[in-house]
């Protein structure tokens, strides 16, 4: 069966569902869309996905749409290598890193949010700040939980579903010029990463609708 992938380069959901996809060895068709230009909200893929957002994944006649219920999707139907550890304690944890990502940074900085503040008349330098803001606040919170739990990774020895957030949510930190230096364990987690197949084939830039810098 062959797997279709809704997916923006530099999209920090679909970037997700990307490493998930890679770490279980699960390939997939690649279908671009352009946020920038508004493709997300075209009919074509309003068909596709209701909502209008990326990622969408069709599994042969059933459209998964939402980073997180795909990336478990991923895990209950192949559940190895794991992406979860076996411990419920252990389980939670990770799914609160991954939230912390998901639910509480991610949600204010995406396209559509920058659009609105726009549209008010907040000028480019107000949106970094706002950008720039909750990027902090998220890994003032996730730094401790990564230096008591991680080992290489954000929890443990291996990846979980909290890398398959957290690596694109530092690649947008990154793009929006957040200072890295008071999070190391989070950036050793970047670095451990960065030497990983499955997140160096997932990276934006290994994209084939990548854009040169």
């Amino acid at each position: 069966m062959a797997y279709t992938l809704y997916s923006a380069w530099r999209a920090t959901a679909p970037y997700r569902v990307r490493i998930g996809l890679a770490l279980k060895g699960v390939g997939y068709d690649y279908v671009a869309l352009d946020l920038i230009k508004g493709d997300q909200r075209e009919p074509e893929y309003r068909a596709v996905n209701p909502q209008g957002l990326t990622p969408a994944l069709d599994i042969g006649g059933h459209v998964l749409t939402q980073s997180l219920a795909i990336l478990e999707w991923l895990e209950e139907t192949r559940p190895e290598p794991a992406i979860l550890p076996k411990a419920a304690l252990d389980r939670a944890v990770v799914r609160a890193m991954a939230d912390i990502v998901a639910c509480d940074i991610h949600p204010l900085n995406n396209t559509r949010v920058g659009r609105e503040l726009h549209k008010r008349g907040i000028d480019p330098e107000g949106i970094l700040a706002w950008t720039q803001r909750w990027i902090k606040d998220g890994f003032d919170t996730l730094e401790p939980m990564v230096a008591k739990h991680g080992k290489g990774f954000a929890f443990g020895e291996q990846p979980t579903i909290a890398d398959c957030c957290l690596i694109p949510q530092i690649y947008s930190a990154n793009r929006y010029e957040v200072d890295l230096a008071p999070y190391p364990a989070i950036g050793a987690v970047a670095e451990r990463a960065a030497e990983h197949p499955a997140f160096q084939s997932a990276h934006p830039n290994n994209q084939p609708d990548a854009k040169p810098a």
